[in-house]
């Protein structure tokens, strides 16, 4: 999707920085259009940099693709943030004289406003009767919040976070076709204890199961997350008011969790890697060096948790299973999925190819989705988010 992120003249407007990259992060083309003011708390190479799009605040700019109105033409969402007292004036007067002013006239698109200003301005009646006025347009407002502002004033008038507007953004880009439903994702790499150092693992970040969580709640599903061993970096991105997230350790831990959460769901989608096999014993001590030799470690199988709930589900739940996979061939990659989705009974399968430089602790992912009948639903290729997307929709169709 196209979105742009107007940024006017407050000290706020560092805190946008933060909201671009979420909106990047989250697969979206974004640009952004500072005022001249607001080109005074962040300059145009940061904007750039975390945009990856040319930034500038003229209409006279790239005038032979008409950018003062293309911009506003071809957004599929527009957020100000911050918006000051001067902006929100500016956009319910309809005040067209830079670049912000003249995309905001152009746009169809849905307007997202963060209004951010000290507390007098805020609830001083012009400001009042120009929200008002955005309100009866359709115009979407989150915040203010009530906090410490610049200068070390406490009141309603502060900027909210990044991440809140974020979600708010994406909700609005998201079709709501899982509201109402209950959805579990597990998502991370289990670990399987030796001692009480050592673990046998996995490479799995848990990004895509992570994406896959905060695009079912853009889309108005109630989620729980049942994260593996996920960094607090990573897993930030599941922060959203209808995501519950449950830590995990092992496979058996997992498989428990997601047992728990399976009741009542109606869709569950086991994303996480979990290990095929752990230690028959686990050492109470580390394992050293003084006894001699090189250890001998005997494995058991751990539990199929895929192929469990599917045994167990009593309510018409959809379950979908990912498969990773070092092919030679597409044809090779595509069978051993179809063997794999026979086998575990599930009703979505996504596989992808994995090396040493793909599939796991990367930004991006390129899947092939299998259908109930193993069929090839789509193939999908970008970031972790845009393959939630497209896995989502193929839970919608399964339904």
């Amino acid at each position: 999707m196209n979105i742009v992120v107007g940024v006017s003249g407050g000290i706020a407007a560092y805190k946008s920085v933060q909201l671009v990259r979420l909106l990047v992060k989250a697969g979206h083309d974004v640009t952004v259009v500072p005022t001249d003011d607001a080109l005074r708390f962040v300059g145009t190479p940061t904007w750039e940099a975390i945009s990856r799009n040319p930034v500038t605040t003229s209409v006279h700019d790239d005038v032979a693709k008409v950018r003062h109105v293309a911009l506003g033409q071809g957004a599929d969402l527009v957020v100000v943030a911050p918006a000051t007292a001067n902006t929100i004036a500016r956009m319910a007067a309809g005040i067209a004289d830079n670049l912000l002013g003249t995309t905001l006239l152009a746009t169809l698109a849905p307007v997202l406003v963060a209004p951010a200003m000290h507390t007098e301005m805020w609830r001083h009646p012009a400001t009042q009767a120009n929200i008002a006025t955005l309100a009866d347009r359709g115009v979407h407002l989150i915040g203010p919040a009530e906090g410490e502002l610049a200068g070390g004033d406490i009141g309603p008038g502060r900027m909210v976070e990044p991440e809140e507007i974020a979600d708010a953004a994406l909700a609005l880009l998201a079709p709501p076709d899982l509201a109402g439903l209950r959805v579990v994702v597990s998502a991370g790499g289990t670990r399987e204890p030796l001692d009480p150092v050592r673990y046998l693992g996995n490479r799995s970040s848990g990004r895509q199961g992570v994406a896959l969580a905060a695009e079912a709640a853009a889309r108005g599903a109630e989620v729980v997350l049942v994260a593996a061993n996920i960094s607090a970096d990573v897993l930030s991105d599941a922060r959203h008011p209808s995501i519950s997230i449950v830590p995990a350790g092992s496979a058996a831990e997992l498989g428990a969790a997601m047992r728990e959460a399976a009741v009542g769901a109606d869709a569950i989608v086991m994303s996480a890697a979990v290990a095929d096999y752990r230690p028959a014993t686990v050492s109470d001590r580390k394992l050293t060096k003084d006894g001699g030799g090189i250890p001998s470690i005997a494995l058991v199988e751990n539990e199929d948790i895929v192929a469990a709930l599917v045994r167990e589900r009593t309510d018409a739940a959809v379950i979908v299973a990912f498969a990773a996979e070092t092919p030679q061939s597409e044809d090779e990659l595509i069978e051993r999925a179809r063997r794999k989705q026979s086998r575990k009974g599930v009703d979505v399968l996504v596989v992808n190819e994995v090396g040493w430089e793909r599939g796991f602790e990367s930004a991006s992912n390129d899947v092939r989705i299998l259908g109930r009948g193993g069929e090839l639903v789509t193939t999908t290729a970008g970031s972790k988010r845009e393959v939630a997307a497209a896995v989502w929709d193929a839970v919608i169709a399964a339904r």
